[in-house]
């Protein structure tokens, strides 16, 4: 997994650059490595591990003391702390569902932060990618909402979530903001100059 260069980033630049000459629309994309750090799960899957495996072996075959005991399960719960902490380990123990819910939520708050709800005519779209969740979401202001079904933008998400599992994120954005903007500059053609809201890609750390 990996975060896009600075020159990767100026072609996803200038692709926006390019669809927003034919739309009043405000594309902002948004792009982040891991949308939480899950640190409470990994813990959760070692304290459990920890108290249960070598509880019951001790059970079965009586191998140490109590005094032992504990001292076994408090070396296994920190060595197992610091394998969960891989990354490679890490995401593999959060759930599909929590992961995800995390990326839609923190999808969400971009799209607040980012001022999308307050462009004019309410034609802000967000395009938000988070890596380690391999999600994609495509968030839209009312103004393209009621002359976009959002049935539309479901297609796009699906390949780009695919490019971004083939660790192909920024194949994946320009694609994504080509696909999106032949439909914006259809339903929502460009009337007049503007620039509201920032065209670079927004790289959260």
């Amino acid at each position: 997994m990996t975060l896009l260069s600075k020159n990767e980033q100026a072609q996803v630049t200038a692709a926006i650059n390019q669809v927003e000459k034919e739309t009043d629309a405000e594309l902002v994309t948004v792009l982040t490595g891991q949308s939480d750090n899950y640190s409470y799960i990994p813990l959760v899957w070692a304290g459990i591990i920890a108290l249960l495996v070598p509880g019951i072996l001790n059970y079965f075959f009586g191998w140490v003391g109590a005094d032992m005991l504990m001292l076994t399960q408090w070396a296994t719960f920190v060595l197992l702390c610091l394998i969960f902490r891989l990354p490679q380990i890490n995401t593999r123990l959060i759930p599909r569902h929590v992961r995800y819910w995390r990326a839609s939520n923190l999808a969400r708050r971009q799209f607040l932060e980012q001022n999308l709800h307050h462009t004019d005519g309410g034609t802000g779209m967000l395009i938000f990618v988070s890596e380690a969740e391999r999600y994609v979401e495509i968030l839209v202001d009312q103004g393209i909402s009621s002359r976009i079904d959002n049935t539309v933008w479901e297609g796009i998400v699906e390949h780009f979530t695919h490019q971004v599992k083939q660790g192909e994120t920024l194949q994946g954005f320009l694609d994504c903001v080509e696909a999106c903007g032949k439909h914006l500059k259809t339903e929502i053609p460009a009337t007049h100059e503007r620039n509201e809201l920032p065209d670079h890609l927004i790289v959260l750390p």
